[in-house]
């Protein structure tokens, strides 16, 4: 019996060593492999002589393999602004792009730590192992609506289209202009001071807001009084708005708006500075300074000077790329010099990354070993942050496997020498009869 059991150990040692040879392998082959996870084998004793004695019988060895999907390999630079990789915890949901295309209303979330990611002939982000980017769709003003956190319902393909045209509406201007104080002194000639303000309806096109200052000229002394009338060339030039502005000429506010009448036009409002008129395209919101600031109108010296006019808003422009922020956030770039926010990409953390099933091209579907996942913005929480232009290299060490390997044959070696031993020894038990 105690023969036997040797010869089973020796087996059993085989196989064992067999085993990690066989993870030892992977882990070489897949050297170059970016995002692979390495495999660690483990070596467990099985005992069947658990008491002393005489008699001793050998219960051998089992092996176990584990992937350790929690180790992270060095991360590498690119050159692809969609080459994406997570530093730290967390990863990246992904989906197969072949359910995507084939309508599935949801298709199976995969998580992976990195992905070169390019869009395709329909606009998705995929990999050239038919992988596809998921992310939270964002609202037009850019924000991401609220989504649940446990589950991977309201994940869509991160989609770019890249003959996309996008202009953006004014809907603030800025006014920052000085009128001359001469001119409202009594004997000067009363010119009128004007500009013109550009601005962008709801479909990309130029139009302009023509604002003319009227001085108003008294018989003595000084008015420091204007009319402020603002026409809008969409709607034929029509009067949207007019205003009485009266400035201070005191010895530590003198130049600064002192009080503004609306006579055409919505009033005006002290909190933000501004008045809102209504344009052909809707309200638009004009600011001319507080009461006491010179943060917008101003009346100083005898000379009319356009300051600083600023305004929000674009003209149709055409997508010329797209990158994602350490957020996670999917920004799109257009020549007309806007940026919007279009997806939001989360993190899956999971309480036990190690306990997930592992999948082709190192992607992972969470399991009852591993635990739920929880979607992460990325940078808050218990996840790190995303990396663009990188890609995560493999786990591998070769040196430390190749150690590993001749360690590995010595021991598979010295398990083949016990079977030739226990052999030796049964044929001497034979030769006994002889």
């Amino acid at each position: 019996m105690t023969i036997s059991s040797s010869l089973n150990a020796g087996v059993a040692g085989l196989s064992a060593n067999a085993t990690r040879l066989a993870a030892i392998s992977d882990n070489i082959a897949n050297s170059s492999t970016f995002g692979y996870k390495r495999v660690e084998s483990d070596f467990h004793s099985m005992v069947i002589s658990s008491r002393g004695g005489v008699s001793y019988s050998a219960g051998g060895v089992r092996a176990s393999n584990q992937r350790l999907i929690d180790q992270r390999g060095p991360l590498v630079s690119t050159g692809n602004a969609t080459d994406l990789t997570v530093r730290g915890r967390g990863m990246m949901p992904v989906s197969v792009v072949s359910d995507v295309k084939a309508g599935k209303a949801n298709p199976q979330m995969l998580l992976s730590t990195t992905g070169s990611f390019r869009t395709d002939s329909e606009g998705y982000l995929t990999t050239s192992s038919g992988l596809v980017l998921m992310g939270w769709a964002s609202n037009p003003d850019g924000t991401t609506p609220t989504m649940p956190r446990d589950t991977s319902d309201g994940l869509v393909p991160v989609q770019i289209n890249s003959n996309q045209l996008v202009g953006e509406p004014t809907t603030r201007v800025n006014l920052g202009v000085n009128v001359p104080a001469t001119a409202t002194e009594a004997g000067s000639a009363g010119q009128p001071e004007s500009l013109s303000v550009e601005y962008f309806d709801n479909l990309g096109r130029s139009e302009s807001l023509n604002v003319e200052f009227v001085p108003t000229v008294p018989a003595a002394g000084t008015a420091n009084e204007w009319t402020m009338i603002i026409r809008d060339s969409a709607s034929n030039d029509a009067v949207v708005g007019e205003y009485i502005v009266g400035f201070n000429d005191g010895r530590t506010d003198g130049g600064t708006l002192a009080s503004v009448t609306a006579t055409t036009g919505g009033a005006y409002d002290p909190d933000s500075g501004s008045v809102v008129v209504n344009t052909d395209d809707g309200p638009l919101e004009v600011k001319i300074g507080h009461i006491g600031d010179n943060d917008g109108l101003t009346q100083l010296s005898n000379g009319f000077a356009p300051l600083q006019i600023t305004k929000n808003g674009s003209p149709v422009g055409n997508m010329t790329g797209v990158e994602v922020d350490a957020s996670g956030f999917v920004h799109a770039y257009f020549d007309s010099g806007i940026t919007r926010t279009i997806y939001q990409v989360p993190l899956a953390d999971i309480p036990n990354p190690n306990g997930m099933v592992s999948l082709d091209h190192q992607t992972y579907i969470p399991s009852l070993e591993s635990g739920p996942f929880y979607l992460w913005d990325a940078g808050d929480g218990p996840t790190g942050d995303m990396v663009a232009f990188a890609r995560e290299e493999s786990a591998t060490d070769v040196a430390g496997e190749l150690t590993d390997m001749i360690q590995t044959q010595r021991a598979y070696s010295s398990n083949a020498k016990v079977i030739q031993t226990v052999d030796e020894m049964l044929q001497e038990t034979t030769n006994i009869k002889r």
